[in-house]
């Protein structure tokens, strides 16, 4: 068994253990990640994981504190051990450290589809050849992100930050890779701080309202926007929509900003998505 698989514990520095055991590919910095986190891909015996990390406590780049980004990776751990799907890549082993834990994830090949501000209209960028892909290649991703959310769903949990910079696709084979759950909320909860994290082109009225409530119904928003980014241009303008008439009849709906008009759960808004997709005849990819 590789290391990374049988350890519980290191009593150094975390990086340097990762170098000890196997060939580290790639690092993501506080450059990339803007929380303050610091991962790693690891090559050991022939075998690639992730492994994210709190980063240095001394380090305040990020804008979270090093004790807020152990927080949130202790709450990953939490979501994984109630939510497993195709989509998530597999937490392998938690690794604790002087400085938090160690996360050891199934490694995802592909590209991030979250770019920046600057690149998101460049032909070139993963998001904009995402969205050019055939119709049903897009519809099977947002089936998987549905299908994931509606699981998380019932068990208990919400979806915070959620966004396009949460997902990895592989164009040669076609597997979409859902990550960076951190922040999602162990059920509903009440927002304390105004605007909260996320991307505005996927995120709820709710989230930018101190004292509002943060809930299925929100998620229902969140899924309806995705479909929009994807599948439109993110607005209402199902002109733009490229599926079905029906589909876009859904997500509107979804994303509506008075929350009374919306599903009422991710399950409601999946079993109607579903029923759309199958009465428009839509093919899988």
């Amino acid at each position: 068994m590789d290391p990374l698989l049988k350890c519980d514990r290191i009593d150094g520095d975390a990086e340097q253990y990762l170098r000890s055991v196997g060939n580290m590919f790639v690092e993501f910095g506080e450059l990339t990640q803007d929380s303050g986190n610091i991962s790693y891909g690891v090559e050991v015996n022939g075998a690639r994981y992730f492994v994210k990390t709190a980063g240095r406590p001394g380090d305040s780049r990020g804008v979270l504190e090093h004790p807020a980004r152990v927080a949130l990776l202790r709450n990953a751990v939490r979501l994984s051990s109630v939510c497993s799907h195709s989509a998530l890549p597999k937490l392998y082993r938690v690794i604790e450290s002087p400085t938090g834990p160690l996360l050891v994830y199934e490694w995802i090949d592909g590209e991030l589809l979250g770019v920046a501000r600057e690149r998101r209209n460049d032909p070139s960028s993963a998001f904009q050849r995402f969205r050019s892909l055939p119709v049903p290649k897009i519809l099977r991703c947002l089936d998987e992100i549905f299908d994931l959310h509606e699981q998380i769903g019932r068990a208990g949990w919400v979806a915070v930050d959620f966004y396009d910079g949460c997902l990895i696709y592989d164009f040669a084979s076609g597997r979409l890779g859902v990550v960076d759950l951190d922040m999602y909320n162990e059920g509903p909860l009440v927002n304390r701080t105004g605007r909260m994290f996320g991307s505005t082109r996927f995120m709820s009225p709710e989230e930018f309202e101190i004292g509002a409530l943060i809930d299925e119904r929100s998620n229902v928003f969140v899924m309806g926007r995705t479909a929009l980014v994807f599948l439109s241009d993110g607005t209402l303008n199902d002109a733009a929509f490229r599926g079905p008439r029906a589909l876009f009849n859904v997500a509107a709906r979804a994303a509506s900003r008075e929350r009374s008009l919306r599903f009422d759960s991710i399950g409601a808004f999946c079993k109607t998505w579903r029923m759309a997709r199958d009465a428009s005849g839509e093919p899988d990819a």
